[in-house]
């Protein structure tokens, strides 16, 4: 499966590719893995989603959150990379939410993100391990932030 193809035919719309808003990079490549600093929920036009699930935001609201966290985890490769192409399999996604203490649905939060590299990436490609948890704060209140290590073709 070709993501770039996907990305058009799905009508998909990377945002601008994040920049590290502290000491850090947001991707480090290293031999064949790309290791992904957490990214939020950033849109096309910059601006992020903010809101805690639970309590501003509610279940499908979050997982509409991990899902734009999931594409600026693609905008980050694909700006390292050159294309998405050279993906070779997400290995594992770390998917932080945050929400009030009686919100227990993580796991459906962080599927936006996971449904959307399996839909873009294909199921060989885009399933990973992966582990969903509630968090009391993430920053600029966001409601997402999501990490990846990611199989690539060395370039």
């Amino acid at each position: 499966m070709d993501p770039e193809t996907r990305l058009t035919e799905l009508g998909l719309e990377l945002p601008p590719s994040p920049k590290a808003m502290a000491v850090y990079a947001p991707i480090v490549l290293a031999g064949n893995w790309a290791f992904l600093s957490g990214h939020g929920p950033l849109r096309s036009d910059g601006s992020l989603i903010t809101g805690r699930v639970g309590a501003d935001l509610d279940r499908q609201a979050g997982y509409a959150a991990a899902r734009q966290a999931g594409l600026a985890l693609l905008a980050t490769l694909r700006t390292e990379l050159g294309t998405l192409n050279r993906i070779r399999r997400v290995i594992k996604v770390l998917g932080m939410v945050n929400c009030t203490a009686e919100f227990d649905e993580h796991p459906a939060v962080i599927n936006g993100c996971s449904e959307l590299f399996v839909s873009v990436l294909g199921p060989s490609a885009g399933l990973s391990a992966r582990s969903a948890v509630g968090v009391g704060s993430l920053p600029f209140g966001i409601p997402v932030e999501i990490e990846a290590i990611v199989e690539v073709d060395a370039g």
